[in-house]
C-alpha cells in the first residue's frame, strides 16, 4: 500500500494502492501512520510519489457512495488525519508528481514543501463533486497557492496539465518522467541542508494556526454524508465517466 525506501538520508515514499492510488479509508490511515513515523525517525527529508500512472486520483468515490453516511463518518476523519500528518511533518517533504494528482491527491501534493511534476493533471474539483473541503485542505491550498490562487483553484475546479500547473503555482518545477525522482531528491537534499531545528520551526510559522477553521469540521462531515446519500457524488461520477468515453 505504501513503500518506503531510505537512500542517502532521504526517504522515498511511494503510494502503491490500486490502479490510481485512490484515497480510501485504509490508504488514508497508512499515510497518516507513515508520516508520523517519518517525522520521528532518522531520515532527514522525504520524497512522496505514486506508482503507475497516478500520484493519487483523490478520494475513492466508489467506496464513499457504496458505504454511505456510515463509511463517511469513519472516512472523513481519516482523510483529514492523512492531510494533517503530511502537512505537519517537520522535515522537508517534496512531492514527485508522476501522474494525475486530483482532488485529495492535489491536496497531498500541496501539503509538501516543494512540488516537481512530470505528467498527468492536477487540480481540486471537490466543489464540482458537491462536497466541501475539510478545513486543513483549505489551509494547505492557501499555503501552496496563496489566498487568491487557492480561491480561484477551489471555485474553478479545473485540472491542469504540467505547464499550466507551473504557471499557476500548483507545482514548482516541471521535468521529464525519467528525471522526476532525481529532481525531487535534489530539492529534498537542498532543503535538508537547512539546520533541522530551524527548518521545523520555520515550517510551523509558515503553516500558521487552523484551529478556528477546524471548528467547522462537524458541518463538513454532515455535508459529505449528505453527498454520499443523496446522489450528488454518484451523479458527478456518471458525468465524469461519460465525458471520458
Amino acid at each position: 500500500m505504501i513503500e518506503v525506501e531510505v537512500t542517502g538520508g532521504t526517504a522515498i515514499v511511494r503510494l502503491a494502492h490500486g490502479k490510481v492510488n485512490a484515497l480510501d479509508l485504509e490508504l488514508c490511515q497508512a499515510i497518516e501512520a507513515t508520516a508520523r513515523d517519518l517525522d520521528a525517525d532518522q531520515a532527514r527529508a522525504v520524497v512522496l510519489t505514486g506508482s503507475g500512472r497516478a500520484f493519487s486520483a483523490g478520494v475513492d468515490l466508489d467506496r464513499v457512495t457504496a458505504g454511505g453516511p456510515g463509511y463517511v463518518a469513519d472516512y472523513l476523519p481519516a482523510l483529514i488525519g492523512a492531510f494533517q500528518a503530511l502537512f505537519d511533518l517537520g522535515k522537508p517533504v517534496v512531492a514527485a508528481v508522476n501522474g494525475h494528482a486530483i482532488a485529495g491527491g492535489c491536496v497531498l501534493a500541496a501539503a509538501c514543501d516543494h512540488r516537481v511534476m512530470s505528467a498527468g493533471t492536477i487540480g481540486v474539483p471537490e466543489l464540482l463533486v458537491g462536497v466541501p473541503f475539510p478545513a486543513v485542505a483549505i489551509q494547505i491550498m492557501e499555503y501552496a497557492l496563496g489566498p487568491v490562487g487557492a480561491r480561484r483553484a477551489i471555485l474553478d475546479g479545473r485540472n491542469h496539465e504540467p505547464a499550466e500547473a507551473l504557471a499557476l503555482g500548483f507545482v514548482d518545477e516541471v521535468t521529464e518522467p525519467e528525471h522526476l525522482l532525481d529532481r525531487a531528491t535534489v530539492a529534498a537534499e537542498r532543503l535538508a541542508a537547512i539546520p533541522a531545528d530551524t527548518f521545523r520551526h520555520t515550517k510551523r510559522q509558515l503553516h500558521g494556526d487552523a484551529a478556528v477553521r477546524r471548528d467547522a469540521e462537524p458541518a463538513t462531515l454532515a455535508l459529505w454524508q449528505t453527498g454520499a446519500a443523496d446522489g450528488r457524488i454518484r451523479a458527478f461520477m456518471e458525468r465524469t465517466v461519460t465525458s471520458r468515453r
